[in-house]
């Protein structure tokens, strides 16, 4: 089931922008509707203002009009099994739950499974702040 993500963040870090670090990112999300949104990420030379392939993917969710992320897959061209960042971890966490699957990729496929809450332990939750 995972190999339909697996393959639009592939595709999605074809795109990537990343002519400073040299280290292209795609994500990919599935929505509770079942729909796959992409990103890769977005480098500006004034750093750290460019943006993440994650948070690519959130705002077009986002855009598309879905609130629920279900699973999400990374791949990193240059570092097999790329884990979202911190940021992007808390950002995640806005939208999935702590047992959503995150899996991470190399260039043949997913190759290792971890749970949201596996990544960030003690995120901030919405439902304390918020």
């Amino acid at each position: 089931m995972a190999t339909d993500l697996f393959e639009a963040a592939r595709k999605a870090m074809a795109l990537a922008h990343a002519p400073y670090s040299k280290f292209p990112v795609g994500a990919a999300i599935r929505a509770e509707d079942g729909t796959i949104y992409a990103g890769a990420n977005i480098e500006n030379l004034s750093f750290p203002e460019g943006w993440c392939a994650e948070t690519t993917a959130i705002s077009h969710m986002i855009m598309g009009g879905a609130r629920k992320i279900l699973e999400v897959a990374v791949i990193a061209e240059k570092l097999p099994l790329c884990p979202p960042c911190g940021g992007c971890r808390q950002r995640l966490s806005e939208f999935a739950e702590a047992g959503t699957p995150i899996y991470l990729c190399d260039e043949t496929g997913v190759r290792k499974t971890v749970m949201l809450s596996d990544l960030l332990p003690h995120s901030f939750a919405t439902d304390t702040i918020g």
